[in-house]
């Protein structure tokens, strides 16, 4: 069975911080590959601030091509909006047979993990592998037999920022992959 561990989120660009826990995540013993699951909408954020759907994919693409153990997934845009992470789970689980899904998150998220919508089922039947966030060191779900805290290098670098940045004219090309400052720039998003 094959270890796929699911990295969720708006990816409003994908940047260097993400690929770097992805790419570390990919070293731990409990993970043959990783998805990059690009979320049309998280419940918990507005809408207004995400590029275009395929724009987003198409970055995510682009920074991930030369990883074969790295994929886009563009699942939770075939489902209703907005999309959780449960419905998300039983539609790969569903789909991919095969397959043995974990989570990937960072500690802020798994300190309010018990706000998520069906949590329990989530921690009962799939490891989740937490990455290190600024702020976040008590975390009450960490002693969960499925929950692995992994040492990632702790980054606070974050895509609100680099939109900020762009917006102000500042050169943010160190925070993005090549091919990934290329497609925004070409682009002019978040200008």
């Amino acid at each position: 069975m094959k270890r796929t561990a699911l990295f969720f989120g708006s990816f409003n660009p994908i940047h260097v911080g993400h690929l770097i826990i992805a790419n570390t995540m990919l070293q731990h013993e409990g993970i043959d590959e990783v998805w990059i699951v690009v979320s049309p909408q998280n419940p918990l954020k507005e809408r207004s601030t995400l590029l275009a759907d395929h724009h987003r994919l198409q970055m995510v693409q682009r920074a991930i091509d030369d990883n074969y153990r790295l994929r886009v997934c563009d699942i939770e845009m075939h489902l209703p909006i907005p999309s959780y992470t449960v419905v998300t789970l039983a539609a790969l689980t569903d789909k991919y047979p095969d397959r043995e899904f974990s989570l990937i998150m960072g500690g802020d998220n798994l300190a309010t993990f018990d706000r998520w919508r069906n949590y329990q089922h989530i921690i009962e039947n799939h490891k989740i592998y937490v990455y290190p966030r600024p702020g976040y060191d008590r975390l009450p779900l960490a002693s969960h037999r499925n929950v692995t805290l992994v040492d990632v290098p702790m980054m606070d670098i974050s895509s609100s920022f680099i939109r900020r940045q762009i917006a102000a004219k500042k050169d943010v090309r160190y925070l993005l992959t090549e091919p990934v400052y290329k497609y925004l720039t070409e682009m002019h998003f978040y200008e």
